[in-house]
């Protein structure tokens, strides 16, 4: 089957790397290197310089004559660079032509423009989601989302998720069994829990670099999730009044001190449960729910499992210590 990737000038290279390491690896474990022929396609003659300064020589580009293609995915461009006449008129003329197509990232914005997703639920980069609805409000986006299968549409969300994607596919065309043994191969799950949101509390600290005693609070909790913790107690690490502590908090994460809290606990379960063999119990109370009720709610609304079958699902494959 030959995979197609349309690599854009300032492509995200993992959008390109990702995917075809996983292909790649699938043809190795059946023995038979070609299942996937991976070609990754110019938009315009010449090295494609990614992100990472990687260049990558196309094996083709849109102005070559066209070849069978089984499965067309678009990758992203974070600078969002002009999509070029020709690169639209291209796709236009060969997603008809193929098995199944798609995007990873923000090359979702490129079949977007192209007027292939009409009337679709897709799902691009939680960063992105918000400016590709407003350009294209025929869209139903789902900023949420690891990626989205619509009959012969695949999106999916920022980065690696491709990668997610590309294991789909792979389950897809040759069953879960294989698709298991390359992700275990690979050092990750199959199917992820969650959706992008919940990647992960950490993240949130990340991203609020510009209020130090915001990120102050945030560090406090990561140290001291196991303890009972009120805003009272992070505004006062953050040294604010609680009032203004919240407004800025919710600012700055887009989620309230109370759900950061549950975010650190749910971080912190999760890994117990898919490496240790402790009891729901001892989970519940180290990580600062109290009770295993309270960590079961928490599981529900954030993850839609109960910490149960979420370590009957993703309980690491080696012995649990």
């Amino acid at each position: 089957m030959r995979i197609a990737l349309l690599a854009p000038p300032g492509v995200q290279s993992l959008d390109v790397v990702g995917p075809a390491e996983i292909f790649w690896e699938a043809g190795r474990r059946l023995g038979n290197p070609s299942a996937y022929e991976v070609q990754v396609v110019g938009t315009e003659v010449g090295p494609i310089t990614g992100t990472g300064n990687l260049r990558f020589v196309p094996d083709r580009t849109i102005y070559d004559p066209d070849e069978p293609i089984d499965t067309l995915l678009v990758a992203g461009d974070p600078s969002f660079e002009e999509v070029t006449a020709d690169t639209i008129a291209w796709l236009r003329r060969r997603v008809p032509e193929v098995r199944r197509y798609g995007s990873v990232c923000t090359g979702a914005f490129l079949l977007a423009k192209a007027g292939l997703l009409n009337g679709r639920k897709v799902t691009t980069h939680w960063e992105c989601a918000d400016k590709l609805q407003a350009e294209y409000p025929e869209l139903i986006v789902d900023a949420d989302k690891i990626f989205i299968q619509e009959g012969v549409l695949y999106t999916a969300a920022g980065v690696s998720a491709g990668i997610d994607l590309a294991l789909a596919l792979i389950e897809e065309d040759y069953g879960r069994d294989l698709a298991l043994i390359v992700a275990r191969y690979m050092v990750m799950f199959l199917k992820r829990p969650g959706g992008q949101s919940q990647f992960s509390a950490h993240l949130v600290v990340q991203m609020s670099e510009r209020t130090p005693p915001i990120r102050r609070a945030q560090e406090y909790v990561l140290q001291n999730f196991s303890s009972p913790l009120s805003v009272e107690e992070m505004a006062a690490q953050a040294c604010m009044s609680t009032r203004n502590f919240s407004r800025i908090f919710r600012q700055e994460t887009g989620m309230t001190p109370a759900d950061f809290v549950e975010a650190v606990r749910l971080d912190a379960a999760r890994r117990l449960l898919e490496d240790t063999a402790m009891s729901l119990q001892l989970i519940a109370f180290h990580c600062g729910f109290g009770t295993t009720d309270r960590m079961r709610r928490a599981f529900l609304r954030n993850l839609e499992i109960n910490p149960l079958d979420y370590r009957r699902r993703f309980q690491s494959t080696r012995h649990p210590v």
